[in-house]
């Protein structure tokens, strides 16, 4: 019987061209960090959980390794849906809000990530649980460590298990073609920890990792307290953000040189502009039916990768051009 981490050849065809297409859906794009990631043992991936599907995608392109990952198991519950998010690797996992006989499920779950990773697959679960577009972090859910724990009692002794913390910093939280830092940070070794104590209990050791993953994600974002002054505190930090996110804006050009290239692209501009009207049209009518502001992102990813993709021959000048206009003007206003 194969397994979600077993390779399959149509995703491996696939990968390179969603990577750059990813990639292209922002104009500042940077991993930091990516020399702490270990070579030796079992990587769970633990990044901020501030957008939907790009999150995961910009853990998917962090190299060229296949990862598996984890979402909320009520949208597994159609078996067609169900069928897809498997073979884009995705394994389900409910929530406590789910109710506790759905927790009751994770078991199953736990079992096949600990096989993934045993299996050399890297394994990437944002442990926030839900997503919020705020640079802020929520409490972390016990899973992460409950399958980095079960990791390390079962093959620990063969090769270590690392959880490694990952800084999701967007520009803008419901468009594309702002900017993303990826930022990497120092990994825990879990197997190291668990020895070093040794003397604390199975909750006792939950806490202890908890409180040592949440304080390294802090210091990979531009991490603001939940608090009465959060609107006043970001606005401060983003006026003078701190390294690595003060190179994420780089300076605009002036605005009098995209004159010249209106004039000489404006035939193939209006050409371009009318045969994707239906499309901007269709990403227009999606995004009004998704309720949730924080999903726009990845709507506007998968729009451009599918509709983008049929029609790439014609659109793609304008497109582009759309693109480093967009981000003149907002770059000046």
């Amino acid at each position: 019987m194969s397994k979600i981490q077993d390779k399959d050849w149509l995703y491996l065809f696939l990968r390179p061209y969603v990577d750059w297409m990813f990639r292209r859906s922002y104009r500042t794009f940077r991993y930091i960090g990516r020399e702490n990631i270990p070579a030796d043992g079992a990587v769970i991936y633990a990044p901020n959980h501030a957008n939907a599907l790009c999150d995961a995608m910009a853990i998917l392109g962090i190299d060229r390794r296949q990862k598996v990952f984890v979402a909320r198991a009520d949208i597994f519950r159609d078996p067609k849906k169900a069928k897809i998010l498997n073979w884009l690797k995705i394994m389900p996992i409910s929530r406590v809000r789910d109710g506790l006989e759905e927790v009751r499920h994770n078991d199953e779950t736990i079992n096949k990530a600990v096989e993934t990773l045993q299996d050399g697959v890297p394994f990437c679960i944002l442990p926030e649980g839900t997503h919020r577009p705020k640079h802020s972090l929520l409490p972390l859910s016990k899973g992460i460590f409950r399958i980095a724990l079960q990791a390390n009692e079962t093959f620990g002794t063969e090769k270590p298990v690392y959880i490694v913390p990952v800084g999701l910093e967007y520009g803008d939280y419901f468009h594309l073609w702002d900017s993303l830092t990826v930022n990497i940070g120092k990994p825990i070794n879990v197997t190291a920890f668990a020895k070093a104590h040794a003397d604390l209990d199975y909750p006792q050791m939950l806490m202890a990792l908890r409180e040592e993953l949440t304080l390294r994600m802090r210091e990979l974002i531009l991490w603001v307290p939940d608090d009465e002054h959060y609107e006043e505190n970001i606005a401060r930090l983003l006026a003078n953000p701190p390294a690595p996110f003060d190179a994420d804006k780089k300076k605009p050009l002036p605005r009098w040189l995209v004159i010249p290239l209106l004039v000489l692209t404006a035939p193939l501009f209006v050409l371009c502009a009318a045969l994707t009207i239906p499309l901007w049209g269709m990403r227009l009518l999606i995004e009004k039916k998704v309720k949730d502001p924080a999903f726009h992102n990845s709507v506007q990813f998968v729009w451009q990768l599918v509709f983008l993709t049929i029609t790439l021959l014609i659109p793609l000048p304008f497109w582009m051009f759309v693109q480093e206009y967009l981000y003149l003007v907002k770059g000046e206003s």
